[in-house]
Parts: C-alpha cells; sequence; structure tokens
C-alpha cells in the first residue's frame, strides 16, 4: 500500500467550519431549528436566485419530498435519464410510481429532450433532469416540452452546485430544484439536501410534509401523513461556512479538473467531459471517458492499475434499467450504455495542489501504457 495515495475525493473544511458548529453546539441549538437553520435556508435561495429553499436530511428525501408534495403516486409515471445515481430514480419508487428511464445526449450526457419527448403518455405527471457530473441538462428546451403538456421538471442538481446556464444558476432553471451536501459534493454538511423553488404553494407543502405533517398554526396535529426530513441547525451552520468559502472551494476544483484536462489533452485514449455552449459546468468530479466506443482499452482495468498505484477513482453509474429495483430490459439507451462503461472519475478536491495534479496525471499515463 502506497503512502502517498489520493483519494477520490475529500471534504474542503477549514476553522470556520469549526466556529461556525462550535457556536451552533454552544447556543444549544443542535436539532431541527435555530439561527443558522434561517440563515441558511435564505442565503441559499438567494445563490440560486430563486424564491425559496426548504432544507432537508439529505439529497434523496429532497427528491422525494418534492413528488410528494406535487402529489405523485401510485399509476403515475416520471421520466428520468438511465444515467444517473440509483436515487433519482429511487424517490420516484418510494411514491408509488414509475421511473421511466429514457437516453441521454452524447454532447453533455444529460437527458435528452427528444427521448422524453417520445417517452412522453398518458400517465407522465413529471420529468426529473439529472445534471450529470456538474453539467446542467438542457432546461430551456425541457422547460417549454414540461409546459406545453403540463408536467413537472425537477432538476437533481446534487451535483452541480455553481453551474450557470446562460448565466442563470442552478436551483432557478426548473420548477423545483433539488441539491445535495453529501460529503463529496462541491458544498458539504456530511449529509443534507435542499429543495428550491419560485412555487409557493410547493413550498408550503414541502415544509408540511417535511416536519411529520404538522399543521404550522396547530402544534401536534397532524392533519397529513408526513415525513421527519428535516435538517439540523449543526448541519445548516456547517453550510453556512461552507457559503461563506464557495466561491473559493469551486475556483480550485475548477483548477484541479482544468489542470487534468490540460495535461491530459494529448492522451488518445482519454476524452474529457464535453461542456455545450452558455454552460458554465460545476467543479464536482473531473470526468473523463476511457478509449473510443469499442476500443480494447477497459476503463476496469486502468482503475485497478491506477489503485495500484495509489489513485482512487470512481466508475460512472450503472444504468438504472440494469440495477434489480428498476430493471426495464425493453430500455433502449445506447449512449447511457457506453458511458457508464467507459467513464471514469479521477481524485477532485480543493486541497489537491497542482503538484498533485501532476502526480495523477503521471500515474494516468502510467496506467494506461500498462493496459493498452
Amino acid at each position: 500500500m502506497r503512502d502517498d495515495r489520493y483519494p477520490v475525493a475529500r471534504p474542503s473544511l477549514s476553522e470556520l467550519e469549526e466556529r461556525y458548529v462550535l457556536d451552533a453546539l454552544r447556543s444549544g441549538w443542535v436539532s431541527s431549528q435555530g439561527p443558522y437553520l434561517n440563515d441558511f435556508e435564505d442565503r441559499f435561495a438567494r445563490r440560486c436566485a430563486t424564491g425559496t429553499a426548504v432544507a432537508t436530511t439529505n439529497g434523496t428525501v429532497a427528491l422525494h419530498l418534492v413528488l410528494a408534495a406535487a402529489g405523485i403516486g401510485p399509476g403515475d409515471e416520471v421520466v428520468v435519464p438511465a444515467l444517473t445515481y440509483v436515487a433519482t430514480a429511487n424517490a420516484v419508487a418510494y411514491c408509488g410510481a414509475r421511473a421511466v428511464c429514457v437516453d441521454v445526449l452524447p454532447q453533455s450526457w444529460c437527458v435528452d429532450p427528444a427521448a422524453v419527448r417520445a417517452a412522453i403518455g398518458p400517465r407522465t405527471r413529471a420529468v426529473i433532469a439529472v445534471d450529470l457530473y456538474g453539467h446542467p441538462a438542457d432546461y430551456p428546451a425541457l422547460r417549454a416540452l414540461c409546459h406545453r403538456h403540463g408536467l413537472l421538471l425537477v432538476a437533481d442538481a446534487a451535483e452541480s452546485f455553481g453551474a450557470t446556464v446562460d448565466g442563470h444558476p442552478t436551483g432557478s432553471l426548473a420548477d423545483a430544484t433539488t441539491f445535495s451536501f453529501f460529503g463529496n459534493k462541491v458544498i458539504t454538511a456530511g449529509e443534507g439536501g435542499c429543495v428550491t423553488t419560485s412555487d409557493e404553494a410547493l413550498a408550503d407543502r414541502m415544509r408540511l410534509l417535511r416536519n411529520q405533517g404538522m399543521d404550522p398554526r396547530r402544534r401536534y396535529y397532524f392533519p397529513v401523513l408526513g415525513y421527519n426530513y428535516r435538517m439540523t441547525n449543526l448541519s445548516a451552520a456547517l453550510l453556512c461556512a461552507q457559503l461563506d468559502r464557495a466561491d473559493e472551494i469551486i475556483a480550485r476544483r475548477d483548477a484541479v479538473i482544468a489542470g487534468y484536462e490540460a495535461q491530459l489533452a494529448d492522451e488518445p485514449a482519454l476524452s474529457a467531459q464535453p461542456v455545450v455552449a452558455g454552460v458554465r459546468r460545476a467543479p464536482w468530479m473531473a470526468a473523463f471517458l476511457v478509449g473510443p466506443e469499442g476500443d480494447a482499452i477497459s476503463r476496469d482495468a486502468v482503475a485497478r492499475a491506477l489503485d495500484r498505484l495509489g489513485v482512487e477513482t470512481r466508475p460512472f453509474f450503472v444504468p438504472i434499467p440494469d440495477l434489480p429495483a428498476h430493471r426495464d430490459p425493453g430500455a433502449h439507451c445506447p449512449v447511457t450504455v457506453d458511458l457508464s462503461r467507459r467513464g471514469i472519475n479521477l481524485p477532485t478536491y480543493p486541497e489537491l495542489t497542482d503538484a498533485g495534479v501532476k502526480a495523477v496525471v503521471e500515474r494516468v499515463r502510467t496506467a494506461l501504457s500498462s493496459v493498452a
């Protein structure tokens, strides 16, 4: 085992996070109420240029909360990309609805609006677009499509905090947008999530359901079946510090990914994540494809070689229709299948120095040579 290993992700935490969390701890406000919670929701909504933010326990329940608040249930269908983390489809299943998986675009790795259009049927109630590896989906096309068919458009922005489309930030591009603050995300509270929306009725419904369904005007009276999806004041304190540092965190992560892409640009066995015109990608994780389609170079062999060289990597997500809980043998998603087979993520975190990026690049070249 090498002692100079590079993890694929590491949270960026400073004295500021420690100070805010300690302040929350000493105040006694450690649970689901407190000043940091209010401050975080207000600031996050402003950062996302949207009407309101509803903080949650994590990104998965944020997705479920939106769908539940919109009344999606058994017999309904929700269109989702086939290439995404399983939480996107799981949230649909939690409602008793069916996730209809469609293919993604090779130009962005995000859901194909034409495939969404073809999948819309009489039971379709919503579309969830996923900003895969920090790249926003085609929201102008998806908004027009959903408006035409009367569908809810949800953005799963778990990976895209800090991204923009034509200057408009993630969080303002769909009817509702969900975020994750898991330990490997751009900003983190270890766990945590949030929903942004300018639909006040939807926001009120989410707040009701988030708090066990308790009537806000009558304590301990529960007119509906709700959930305990509340964020703690301790988590919000950590996130307030992360928001204070968000620009520096994003800038450093941008530099790490730019370093990889510049130094590996001449490597024929790798291709970097494409970025569509008008998009500012969020620097979540450096993402590459190994080999051209049908090439003999194996992504998994490269990952094993890098592990031996002290570099942790991640494969791209397994297609949702291939997972037992959501299996759909009839799904035809060739772009998803190819990306899933070839995609790899390299170490991406703010404390990775320029020298560290160079060291990872050298080991990537060594790994590629060893499996060619």
